[in-house]
């Protein structure tokens, strides 16, 4: 019996290449993608407004984007823009398509959230480099715990290891060194 999904490409292609974000980080998912993924953001968070949950969902192509573009920099999600990068996960075939287009998968290495290993350079870090890959951040949703705008359901988040290695690992499927 064959599968009613075509099969993505290799986590590889384009290895080599730079990656080339769409003009709007909306248009890394075709209408039905996006809605698929903001539903699955809403089951995991009754009570949250459909808009909200889109522009958690925005906000967390933008930042795979970034990842993408500039592997060797360690970045990292607020948990609010994480809890849709879940949800986009989740859907394995749309993130294998997803990650194959932007030229390299984003691997997520989750920790336990500590806000005592909060660092503020991250976030404008990562501010900055989605910024570099030609979008704007939605400001309200990149701030530090604390300050967020919604609660979310993710129980994770990622913070600079010691070394000034990240729990973020763009690459390519064969320098994944373990995590999700």
């Amino acid at each position: 019996m064959s599968s009613p999904y075509p099969t993505p490409p290799p986590c590889s292609a384009g290895k080599g290449e730079t990656p080339t974000p769409a003009a709007t980080p909306r248009g890394l998912l075709t209408d039905a993608q996006f809605n698929d993924v903001r539903a699955t953001v809403l089951d995991n968070n009754p009570g949250m407004e459909p808009e909200m949950a889109g522009r958690l969902l925005v906000e967390a192509l933008k930042f795979m984007s970034a990842a993408a573009l500039f592997p060797t920099v360690r970045i990292s999600p607020t948990r609010e823009v994480d809890e849709a990068w879940h949800a986009l996960i989740l859907h394995t075939h749309l993130y294998a398509t997803l990650c194959s287009r932007l030229g390299r998968t984003v691997h997520h290495y989750p920790e336990r959230p500590d806000q005592s290993r909060h660092d503020d350079d991250v976030l404008t870090r990562t501010v900055a480099l989605i910024e570099q890959a030609g979008y704007t951040p939605d400001a309200e949703l990149w701030v530090g715990p604390g300050r967020s705008l919604v609660t979310v359901a993710a129980n994770c988040n990622h913070t600079p290891m010691p070394g000034g290695c990240g729990p973020i690992n763009p690459g390519n499927c064969a320098t994944h060194g373990g995590g999700e």
